[in-house]
């Protein structure tokens, strides 16, 4: 089997698993997350290549993180994730990147991501669901964050952080590539039932 045949086998399982979790239908489960019920069940059926927007929806309405659609069962106690070992979850035209290295666990999951945003190149985000907290931390050169239509420069050296729930944008800005370290705090989940 191919990792990428293994890796739909994954998500298949994991969307399943959190669907039925939730105790939703394909059908509401797509209306909630905008995602249509053919894309579903082909989706379950570890069919297709959903994009990463269909990804961040499912994962919002499902009320987990990417990653816990993406990610196998946990493996020790300490996890060591390698950039380059990390497919890119969106490319840009003119090269820009988004890695999703991983996830923390607990009852207030924590994703991190490694961006690489080259000049003027800009990725729209979707407002997540309420109480999601995002932070950006340049490494190097500089980008626009676009929270609401109003843009905030951030440089090297910075850390900007913002409610997720609200329309926002990363571009890059200046003549170099921006790298940065981002960081999405999940509200607490669901207590397990007893």
């Amino acid at each position: 089997m191919t990792e990428t045949a293994a890796a739909l086998r994954t998500l298949a399982h994991n969307v399943r698993a959190a669907r039925t979790r939730a105790g939703l239908s394909l059908d509401e489960l797509g209306r909630r997350a905008q995602v249509s019920k053919g894309a579903l069940v082909g989706l379950e059926k570890a069919q297709g290549n959903p994009n990463f927007a269909t990804l961040v929806r499912l994962a919002d309405t499902l009320g987990v993180s990417v990653s816990a659609l993406l990610e196998g069962s946990p493996e020790g106690r300490v996890r060591i994730v390698s950039a380059d070992s990390v497919a890119p979850l969106w490319t840009g035209r003119q090269g820009s990147e988004a890695r999703l290295m991983l996830t923390t666990s607990g009852p207030a999951p924590v994703e991190v991501w490694r961006w690489r945003l080259e000049p003027d190149e800009e990725y729209p985000s979707h407002p997540h669901q309420a109480g999601v907290v995002e932070t950006v931390s340049v490494t190097a050169g500089r980008m626009t964050l676009v929270i609401d239509g109003l843009e905030h420069p951030v440089a090297a050296g910075q850390t900007a952080t913002f409610d997720g729930d609200a329309p926002h944008a990363y571009r890059g800005a200046g003549a170099e590539t921006c790298h940065l370290i981002m960081t999405v705090h999940l509200p607490p989940g669901p207590a397990p039932a007893s």
